[in-house]
């Protein structure tokens, strides 16, 4: 769901002013050991499978309920890689909505379920090499796409 209904009425009070929103995105790997981006519609780059943190949800239930949202996977969440914000977690989307992403990155393990666009938010679904990430809305740290074992070397 691209929205819910918690951030369209705050959207309703403050129009497009700039919103700090705690989110949350998921690295997810196949057996081949490539990373899973989505190509959200209406967009011109990539993304992790991600989302807002809805009220009384904590982080590790939002991107299990985003990654199963937009992906169609039943993911576990192993360990988090990172927390990221700041001026260059600014977005502005297609309508004007202004926001400032506060992202808690989890490194998931998929348990279960077929890879397929479930919400209509998500245009392509893809697995990408270390060394083919393709251009991303948001600017995270190289680190961030190494194996867990190569980021602590």
């Amino acid at each position: 769901m691209p929205i819910s209904d918690y951030y369209r009425k705050l959207r309703e009070k403050v129009g497009t002013d700039l919103l700090l929103l705690p989110s949350v995105a998921a690295v997810i790997r196949n057996d081949k050991s490539e990373i899973l981006f989505q190509y959200p519609r209406n967009s011109d780059d990539w993304s992790f499978p991600a989302g807002a943190i809805e009220p009384g949800e904590s982080p590790a239930e939002a991107v299990v309920r985003e990654v199963r949202e937009e992906t169609g996977l039943e993911v576990e969440p192993i360990n988090i890689i990172g927390v990221f914000g700041g001026k260059e977690f600014r977005h502005t989307y297609a309508n004007g909505d202004r926001v400032e992403y506060q992202v808690t990155v989890y490194e998931c393990k998929i348990i279960s379920g077929t890879l397929e666009a479930m919400d209509g938010e998500s245009e392509i679904l893809k697995y990408f090499k270390e060394e083919n990430i393709p251009k991303l809305a948001l600017p995270y740290p190289e680190w961030v796409f190494k194996k867990r074992s190569e980021r602590h070397a």
